[in-house]
């Protein structure tokens, strides 16, 4: 692969979590006019080719919501109380993804704030090394999104291994860091005072 007219992405967003630290659905939480899941679905449309979201099969409010944007591609994780892996292999077992993708970004739902900027940087320099597994990364530490080529993508569905961590880890002469400097990769919304948090710091920049 030797030319950007050759990359075409998919983006997995990650939905299926629990939600348990926040008290309530992080994907339905409010971002600006938006549900965060509509705002990062809308972003990823402007980036990637395709968009499929992995909810939990019982989370009919997500699911309601997912309808109500008229969002077919999604993905079902029947046990999501085994981790954020088996999310993404579910999406990387999923036969809904177009056939001509050459590469896959895996996203987490909890990260609006992330700017179109930052994810742009990261889809560009992907699409510099396409042989290479991409990732963003802030003072060293690697952080999401990481951007796999389909090749990796689909092995992940029958990996052995516990956590996309463990996978990189052992894939490390593959995997290329993209240095950023945007705090925004550093924070987590995780609890209802990082909600409050997030909306104060990084909506106003947008």
């Amino acid at each position: 692969m030797n030319s950007h007219s050759q990359f075409r992405l998919g983006a997995v967003l990650l939905a299926a979590g629990a939600s348990s630290r926040m008290g309530t659905s992080k994907p339905l939480l409010r971002w600006d006019d938006n549900s965060v899941i509509e705002h990062l679905v809308r972003l990823w449309k402007t980036l990637a080719a395709q968009v499929a979201v992995v909810i939990s099969a019982k989370d009919q409010a997500l699911a309601t919501e997912l309808d109500r944007l008229q969002i077919s591609d999604r993905v079902l994780n029947q046990n999501p109380e085994r981790g954020m892996f088996s999310s993404i292999q579910c999406a990387a077992a999923w036969e809904g993804w177009e056939k001509d993708l050459t590469h896959f970004a895996i996203i987490l739902s909890d990260q609006p704030h992330l700017s179109t900027s930052t994810l742009s940087f990261v889809v560009e320099f992907a699409m510099k090394h396409p042989d290479n597994i991409c990732q963003a990364s802030r003072k060293g530490r690697p952080r999401h999104p990481v951007i796999l080529p389909r090749a990796d993508f689909v092995t992940l569905a029958t990996s052995s291994k516990p956590t996309l961590k463990d996978v990189l880890s052992e894939a490390r002469d593959r995997v290329r860091l993209l240095e950023l400097d945007d705090a925004a990769l550093d924070f987590d919304i995780d609890r209802p005072e990082d909600y409050e948090a997030a909306l104060r710091l990084f909506l106003p920049l947008r």
